[in-house]
């Protein structure tokens, strides 16, 4: 099931069954607020705190893709999930609901590819028939704890990042109607010295093309084979020094259509979200709410979303520590390309 030297294969094929997708007011805005299953029109969602919140979007998103994929919670086995909070919180909350042995992972904004590839992995191994992949952020949650809460009112430069309010959740299983997940390319530690967090995109855009550029040569594949490749959440900065290095290294990324799913989620050029979206939220709501719908109609065939994720905290800021980065990429291909 290796190939190469950081690439599962899933031969058995898992199927995502059911997926769905909560947001916030700001998300609600953007060009994509038909494909999410529930906006809420308030940041506080009548929580009496901003972690209570996210932690809602998380609880709301798992209990509508369990519904879509009829699977109750005596039947699912596993979750997988985790979040950018200090002691994933979010998720370790939300899995005392959920009520399912519980995989507490870290991705930072990579999170939802990296629960992704885990829950397919068990479901591949035959380790498990039913599991729960999960991820949300939080704009207030996310802001408060690495850089200064939204009400302190500070200026941001043009290179900062939005972080998206809202969950992602996917039921994975062996069977079923729904796109399948093809491979998982397990991402390394890239850091390239960067210490600014408000640039987050110059520091995770390496990261992004390490990743990818390992799954063409694990796989064999390349961009052209693809109808859509997507990061995570580099935004307008980073998404244009991946393709500085890519054309650097000779990658033909212009073969497909390359985006960015932090610049996807908002209308960057009349929304008030600096560089773009950023947060564990950026992929998990575009890709679970928008791009698995597009892969259900058939609209594209296939799709290898690279989720992007930023390893620092607080801590090693203030310490002077730079950041390291990781990104994890999945292959997923339309339940009607077989």
């Amino acid at each position: 099931m290796l190939r190469g030297k950081q690439t599962w294969w899933f031969d058995k094929r898992p199927v995502i069954i059911g997926a769905a997708t909560v947001v916030g007011p700001d998300e609600g805005d953007g060009p994509l607020a038909a494909d999410f299953d529930l906006v809420h029109p308030e940041l506080d969602m009548q929580q009496k705190s901003w972690e209570k919140a996210e932690r809602l979007l998380l609880e709301q998103a798992s209990e509508m893709a369990l519904e879509k994929a009829k699977v109750n919670k005596q039947q699912l086995q596993f979750y997988v999930g985790g979040d950018l909070m200090n002691q994933i919180i979010s998720n370790s909350f939300a899995a005392r609901t959920i009520g399912a042995p519980y995989l507490g992972v870290f991705g930072a904004c990579s999170t939802s590819m990296e629960s992704l590839a885990l829950a397919s992995l068990i479901v591949n191994s035959g380790s498990g028939q039913y599991v729960l992949a999960g991820t949300c952020s939080h704009n207030c949650t996310a802001e408060k704890q690495f850089r200064y809460p939204t009400e302190y009112g500070a200026q941001k430069p043009p290179t900062a990042q939005y972080t998206v309010t809202g969950a992602g959740a996917v039921v994975v299983a062996p069977d079923g109607e729904g796109p399948v997940v093809e491979c998982a390319t397990i991402g390394k530690i890239v850091d390239l010295g960067i210490t600014d967090p408000f640039n987050m995109g110059a520091a995770m855009a390496p990261a992004a093309v390490d990743t990818l550029t390992a799954h063409f040569n694990d796989t064999g594949r390349q961009p052209k084979d693809y109808d859509l490749i997507v990061t995570g959440d580099l935004a307008t900065v980073g998404h244009a020094i991946a393709k500085d290095l890519f054309a650097r290294d000779g990658v033909p990324m212009e073969d497909t259509v390359f985006g960015d799913c932090g610049l996807m989620v908002y209308d960057v050029q009349n929304q008030k979200v600096q560089a773009g979206g950023s947060g564990c939220g950026s992929s998990a709501v575009v890709t679970y709410g928008h791009l698995l719908k597009r892969l259900q109609k058939g609209e594209l065939k296939r799709i290898l979303v690279c989720a992007t994720g930023a390893l620092l905290s607080p801590l090693s800021y203030q310490q002077g520590e730079s950041i390291p980065c990781i990104a994890h990429a999945v292959a997923l291909e339309s339940p009607m390309h077989q």
